[in-house]
């Protein structure tokens, strides 16, 4: 034990501070109230069935102490015979209302965690993508699966236990008082003694368990990035070192894991060894009273009976105690996640944009930095303007801003200075949906979900028919491959897309753009990666896409833009200049450098 440690218990103003920040530790959890108070019906069964549970168990020692006095003392077999047949019924009552009380509040706690889940999947649904720069999907994932587990404990049936010992105690206490005040009033002196130090040792559990949490989400992380990566990892020939690596911070987590569970179990150790102490000595006490004729036998056994079940409530209190400093640690970190503000939101007072959808984009004095304000600029001061069914392409080094470009368009990120305009309206002042759906976005690495081609299509327009499904991905050639295959449009594609080739993703890709059916089409490199036949399927396919739409595309090999109305030329953030193929390479400039080395390349035709 550290010196500060010792200080801390041997300081009284040092304890008095320390108790009274007890249930400060356990703040969080009021959090999870709201969850609890949507279902008051179920609470209130819950807590009748408790109550009639309770007085039935405390019903019993009465009973025994009558049966002790009144049959056993005086010998009487059928008093015995009668108060025996009393408890059986009392018996019976509490099993049906016990057995009522656990399903009604793991019914509870069942229905809190979903709701708990579904309000933080949501949550991170709002956050804009610059929360994710700076947070591990895998860390958010065992959030959102780990930390949830948690919780379900907890409110099933950690909350069961505790509320039917809490509610034990209170009655135990009582029916000792009446039993007893000289007896209970050596209980009443005991109790502190036990309760203090488990107070003050109880709140360093709570660092523990936020320790471990971390420790494992850290763990899972690692693991869902690796796994996601296991060809990158295997090309490499680092699956020993990744495993030497993960086995590390598994043995971190592990360790961080004993060290709390022997601080838990030191805690229930403490607890039971002052807790029978205090048993031995209210047992001495009560000889003593029953020696001196104050108390019968049967009240002494009737009062022992209530203090062993306040004792043994005790016992579980501290038990649940560390249990709970456990969920506060999981409620705390899911909590950060619903209180975390998403900083692009809906405006107060959103503006409709125009129906039917003009399909014009206006960037005027655009600039962005990801630090701020103050931060390195990736775009510097960018004017330029997209009429209805007019195709830009952005063309430069990588860094120079392009894919930018397309994220502030959508409202990924806000611009630092200047505006965007769709059809005329600062895309500040429109809702993000309404926004958003003037634009579809192929990716060049487009995302396919581990789920049938249908499905993946379905994604641009979750109601459309199977017959506009088949349209679009005729449109966009997917019905070339989709026709070899044995389920056809409901064949599975794997995670990502494993089964499909390059190609065959961005088809994919395409098909859901053409099924969304946006006025303005944004594409980002989408046959960069692709052999020759493959582009010259994507390309076909774009060309249906692009077809009497609005088109801002950004592009490495010129060949795919040379026929843009304006290819904007960008260096630094910068546009340093604009024009069409023809007379970006009249001019001689950067552009006119990138083509020559392209057709000399033969990147280009």
């Amino acid at each position: 034990m550290t010196d500060q440690a010792i200080s801390s218990e041997t300081d009284p103003e040092k304890l008095v501070s320390e108790v009274k920040a007890a249930p400060r530790q356990l703040k969080p959890l009021r959090r999870l109230l709201p969850f609890l108070l949507r279902y008051p019906v179920r609470l209130g069964l819950t807590v009748l069935f408790l109550l009639v549970s309770a007085i039935s168990s405390l019903a019993i020692p009465a009973v025994l102490g009558g049966a002790i006095d009144e049959g056993f003392i005086t010998q009487n077999l059928d008093m015995v015979g009668r108060y025996g047949w009393l408890i059986i019924g009392i018996a019976a009552i509490m099993a049906v209302a016990s057995g009522a009380r656990y399903y009604f509040i793991s019914l509870i706690g069942e229905r809190v965690v979903a709701d708990l889940r579904q309000a933080v999947f949501a949550q991170l649904l709002t956050l804009e993508s610059r929360y994710f720069d700076t947070h591990r999907v895998g860390e958010l994932t065992s959030r959102l699966n780990g930390d949830v587990s948690v919780i379900r404990s907890a409110v099933g049936s950690n909350l069961s236990l505790a509320l039917r010992s809490l509610v034990t105690i209170a009655g135990a206490l009582i029916m000792m008082i009446l039993t007893s005040p000289v007896l209970t009033l050596a209980v009443v002196v005991a109790l502190p003694l036990i309760l203090t130090p488990v107070m003050i040792y109880s709140r360093r559990l709570r660092g523990m368990s936020r320790i471990t949490q971390d420790a494992l989400a850290d763990l899972s992380a690692m693991a869902t990035e690796m796994l996601g990566a296991n060809r990158t990892v295997k090309s490499f020939t680092q699956e020993a070192g990744q495993a030497a690596h993960y086995d590390a911070r598994s043995e971190a987590s592990y360790r961080a894991e004993v060290r709390r569970l022997s601080a838990r179990a030191f805690l229930v150790a403490m607890v039971i060894f002052l807790g029978t102490a205090a048993l031995v000595g209210l047992v001495w006490w009560g000889a003593r009273a029953v020696f001196e004729g104050s108390v019968s036998a049967g009240q002494l056994a009737q009062f022992l009976v209530y203090a062993l079940m306040a004792s043994g409530a005790l016992t579980n209190v501290s038990e649940v105690l560390g249990s709970l400093q456990t969920v506060a640690g999981s409620t705390e970190r899911l909590v950060e996640i619903l209180d975390t503000k998403a900083e692009i939101t809906d405006p107060v007072r959103p503006v409709a944009l125009p129906d039917p959808a003009l399909g014009t984009v206006t960037f005027d004095r655009v600039s962005f930095s990801y630090d701020g304000a103050t931060g390195e600029k990736v775009l510097d001061n960018v004017s330029f303007a997209v009429g209805k069914g007019r195709t830009v392409a952005l063309v430069g080094a990588s860094g120079s801003g392009k894919s930018t470009m397309l994220s502030l368009l959508q409202r990924f990120y806000d611009v630092t200075g200047g505006t965007i305009a769709v059809d005329g309206v600062d895309i500040r002042d429109v809702r993000l949906a309404d926004l958003r759906q003037r634009f579809a976005y192929v990716e060049q690495e487009p995302i396919i979900f581990a789920g049938t081609i249908a499905e993946n299509i379905l994604f641009g327009k979750p109601d459309a028919s199977m017959d506009e499904v088949a349209a679009a991905a005729k449109a966009a050639l997917v019905d070339d491959f989709v026709a070899d295959l044995p389920r056809g449009y409901d064949t599975v594609v794997g995670e990502r897309g494993v089964m499909l080739s390059g190609g065959q993703k961005q088809r994919l890709a395409i098909a859901r753009a053409i099924l969304k059916n946006a006025p303005i089409l944004l594409l980002d490199e989408a046959t960069s990666a692709l052999d020759a036949r493959s582009e010259q399927l994507v390309q076909l396919a774009l060309e249906h896409l692009m077809a009497g739409r609005t088109t801002l595309v950004i592009a490495h090999r010129l060949a795919t833009i040379r026929d843009a109305d304006t290819i904007l030329v960008l260096d630094g953030g910068r546009i340093i200049d604009q024009g069409t193929h023809d007379e970006l390479v009249a001019k001689g400039g950067r552009y006119a450098e990138l083509a020559k080395l392209q057709f000399r390349l033969g990147e280009a035709v």
